[in-house]
């Protein structure tokens, strides 16, 4: 019986440390989209890394991207830059699979 519990553990243990790789590749990637909205609103240096921090923070109001996708999109607005929803939300997809690799190769 040992050597189920024992693959039971490991199975856990597994999930667990997938579920951690997830969630930082979720903010790396909040992180990454905070840049790139920052940079199409003309901010720069400290000024992008303060915005981005808003845009990892903003991933915390509720489960899911919605909260994420809002934060942007209605600063994107507030600043005139002219984005439609479609490419929000297609660049958040391609900053997430970035941002997995780059949390698997230990970035």
């Amino acid at each position: 019986m040992s050597g189920i519990d024992d693959l039971g553990k490991a199975h856990e243990g597994k999930f667990a440390l997938n579920e951690e790789q997830e969630f930082k590749a979720v903010a790396r990637r909040n992180k990454l989209l905070g840049l790139w909205a920052a940079d199409l609103m003309g901010l720069e240096g400290e000024a992008a890394d303060a915005y981005a921090k808003e845009v990892v923070v903003a991933d915390f109001e509720e489960k899911g991207d919605d909260d994420v996708f809002r934060k942007v999109r209605g600063d994107l607005d507030a600043k005139s830059v002219e984005m439609s929803d479609h490419r929000i939300r297609r660049e958040m997809e391609e900053l997430l699979v970035k941002a997995r690799e780059q949390i698997h190769a230990g970035q």
